[in-house]
């Protein structure tokens, strides 16, 4: 990272209330989701209540599929959604039995909702499989909190739970499943792959420089986690999960750096460069073909080699026809990009082999490789632990909104309350301009359907036969175009369908839509109280603070470092404040990969900041101070010297004054490299000189594209 190079909530048509264009792939697969959960519903209600005339058992055969399949955004293919179904079956049958008995009382209940609310959505931070199941848990939990409080119907609840839930993994597993969608590590591979292809090339002079930069620009933001389909993002707590996470950002950094520097390479290129480049492009190949599975994980023993090699050797030589300076910036960016590799290669060792420690790599960089999955389940939730977390935020808005409808429900004895709780559940978003969105969009969809449930009700009577006969064709289009349509659609579409079903189960009248229009409307409100009283700008004004604290806890590394780049030394400190800049990097991170999923601001313009280059910089301030070459006992003259501390400063001071996020940006005036230096200091200590100018420069260029509009760089390169 030392190189790189309308208004939601306002408009007031009826348009607004149509649902947006969905891909034909997003279609299709909500029409493949519709059947599957469709026959496994049915396949257990209609037996439930028309031949056994069990209406508890019927009622959870029923709703474990929907909640399961279709409420529940499980990710991946239809065998691993299946697995990740059938691994939630223990927490779904605890949380069951928990709701029946807290079923008593009104206030144990919401008690009860307080706290497994805040511990699922919490606990859902471990990864993706668990993010997945907590609706369908929560779904659990809430119908069976409600009246009537009867412990004796905890058998079959219990057991329309398993055939519900066994329907369901049989439908994910065998009827029209998922396809497989390229993985994360094929993806890796393929850049990897890119990169050797690119490497051979420009040393071959074949190519040209500016088209391959391009090229491998493009295949480094191709890994980027807002490109990745949800199901196939390395986000879990586990060792595999983040070595392959670590990977995909090492990568990135490393195909950035190489497209850097394609077009200032030349064929031929100095001898020690060319050496380098050609291991790079080896390890590169030996890497992809670990991640494909076709040999074992070489490990970064060999790049490290390398690297040492490099670093003795290279410099300027005595026959050289450029600029000195060019070639040292040259090489200096070679070497960040060989120092990306030594990460590509550690973390694929630990995502496609067995764990091992990584002795002479940094230990802030790998900490995980040693620990077990408990404990890193724990380290993740223990990180969110804190107000400042956009995970602890959700957790506490959605459990207290759902405590506080389980209260009302049961303190106005509302009927069919559930439907309270499953509509503040399913309303809720991150932000309160987001939620006024769905909720109004929802009230309107839920009276339009409600208006045609209650005609079909009154039309039908008592006539069990029609609406056994329009369920599935009702439940086909609802979870078909519900979850593209939006929430007018889908909330109009599925009042009809649990009106259908619910007038199977016992004799219903036309209250039952009146019922269900008071309900939502109810938890609609509830969660829009919530969504304002609790954090409404959702991730916006967290990610502006953690980002500043990221900014302030990197300021005294880059000093640090430099002055240990300077003096041959180690200054005290270093680990413990690497350890805090990257505690608040993993907070900034988090909060910024929830801004990626809510709709921006009204008033947002094209010079905002720049989140991700924010991101950038602190991740780039780490590499540097674990990497940054230095050699110990050889200090620089006073001219260099003097120069690293004044230029450390602007750096410094304009890191600070980014985590204020002034108005008209940051400007940055590094001062270019005292006249005759390059030519006064030894080998060594000249390129390591210019490894700091570089570095320098680089983070430079992150602050002003992090800061926003009026932002530029004064005095030296790019």
């Amino acid at each position: 990272m030392w190189h790189r190079g309308r208004p939601e909530g306002h408009a007031r048509s009826w348009r607004t209330l149509l649902p947006a264009p969905s891909s034909r792939a997003e279609s299709a697969g909500a029409a493949r989701r519709a059947v599957r959960v469709t026959v496994a519903a049915v396949v257990g209600f209609y037996p439930a209540v028309h031949l056994l005339d069990q209406p508890v058992f019927a009622l959870y055969t029923l709703f474990v599929p929907v909640a399961f399949g279709l409420l529940s955004p499980l990710p991946g293919s239809g065998r691993r959604r299946a697995g990740t179904v059938l691994r939630a079956l223990p927490a779904a049958a605890a949380l069951i039995t928990l709701g029946t008995y807290l079923a008593a009382a009104t206030w144990a209940a919401a008690l009860g909702m307080l706290f497994v609310g805040f511990v699922l959505v919490t606990g859902a931070s471990i990864g993706p499989r668990a993010t997945g199941v907590v609706p369908a848990l929560q779904l659990c939990y809430i119908l069976a909190c409600f009246p009537p409080y009867a412990p004796g119907t905890l058998g079959d609840r219990l057991a329309g739970l398993a055939v519900g839930a066994t329907l369901t993994i049989l439908c994910e597993w065998l009827l029209l499943p998922e396809p497989e969608r390229p993985s994360y590590r094929g993806r890796v591979a393929g850049a990897l792959e890119l990169a050797e292809r690119a490497v051979h090339d420009l040393l071959r002079g074949g190519a040209d420089g500016r088209e391959t930069a391009e090229r491998l620009r493009t295949a480094g933001r191709e890994l980027r986690f807002s490109r990745t389909a949800a199901g196939c993002r390395p986000t879990g707590a586990g060792a595999k999960d983040r070595a392959l996470a670590q990977a995909g950002y090492a990568t990135r950094r490393f195909l950035d750096l190489l497209a850097a520097l394609a077009p200032l390479l030349r064929a031929p290129a100095d001898l020690p460069s060319a050496t380098l480049l050609r291991g790079l492009a080896t390890a590169c190949a030996d890497t992809a073909a670990a991640l494909r599975g076709t040999r074992p994980p070489p490990g970064p023993e060999g790049v490290e080699e390398m690297i040492a090699q490099y670093a003795a050797v290279r410099g300027v030589p005595p026959d050289l026809r450029e600029d000195p300076h060019a070639l040292l910036r040259r090489q200096s960016t070679l070497l960040a990009a060989a120092v990306s590799a030594v990460t590509v290669s550690a973390a694929v060792a630990l995502a496609t082999g067995p764990r091992r420690p990584m002795p002479g790599l940094p230990l802030e960089q790998f900490w995980y490789a040693g620990a077990s999955t408990p404990r890193l389940w724990r380290v993740r939730i223990a990180d969110h632990l804190t107000p400042r977390s956009v995970v602890f935020q959700n957790a506490v808005r959605t459990a207290s909104g759902l405590a506080l409808a389980r209260l009302v429900a049961g303190s106005l004895d509302l009927s069919h309350g559930f439907w309270v709780l499953l509509g503040m559940l399913t309303l809720g978003r991150t932000t309160a301009g987001a939620t006024w969105s769905a909720v109004r969009s929802a009230a309107v969809g839920t009276l339009i359907g409600s208006l045609a449930a209650g005609a079909l009700l009154i039309s039908a009577g008592d006539m069990t036969a029609v609406y056994a006969a329009l369920l599935v064709p009702m439940m086909l289009v609802a979870f078909s175009v519900g979850p593209v349509g939006g929430p007018a659609w889908g909330q109009g579409l599925f009042t009809l369908v649990v009106s259908t079903a619910f007038a199977q189960i016992a004799p219903v009248t036309w209250e039952l839509a009146e019922a269900r229009i008071v309900d939502v409307l109810t938890g609609s409100a509830i969660g829009l109280v919530c969504g304002v009283l609790a954090w409404p700008a959702g991730a916006r004004g967290e990610m502006r603070r953690s980002a500043a604290a990221l900014f302030r806890a990197t300021a005294p590394l880059i000093r640090l470092t430099v002055e240990r780049a300077a003096t041959g030394h180690s200054a005290p400190g270093t680990r413990a404040d690497a350890a805090t800049a990257l505690r608040y990097w993993r907070t900034a991170h988090a909060s910024y990969a929830q801004l990626r999923t809510e709709p921006p601001p009204r008033h947002a313009a094209d010079g905002g900041p720049d989140w991700l280059a924010g991101l950038n910089h602190g991740s780039r301030v780490l590499v540097g101070t674990y990497w940054l070459p230095w050699s110990q006992g050889t200090a620089w003259p006073s001219d260099a010297a003097s120069w690293a501390r004044e230029a450390t400063d602007e750096v410094v001071s304009a890191t600070l004054r980014a985590a204020r996020f002034p108005a008209d940006g940051v400007t940055v005036r590094l001062a270019p490299l005292p006249p005759g230096v390059l030519t006064r200091l030894p080998a060594p200590s000249v390129s390591h000189l210019v490894d700091v100018e570089v570095w320098l420069h680089a983070l430079a260029s992150d602050l002003t594209a992090a800061v926003g509009p009026g932002s530029s760089v004064e005095g030296g390169f790019r």
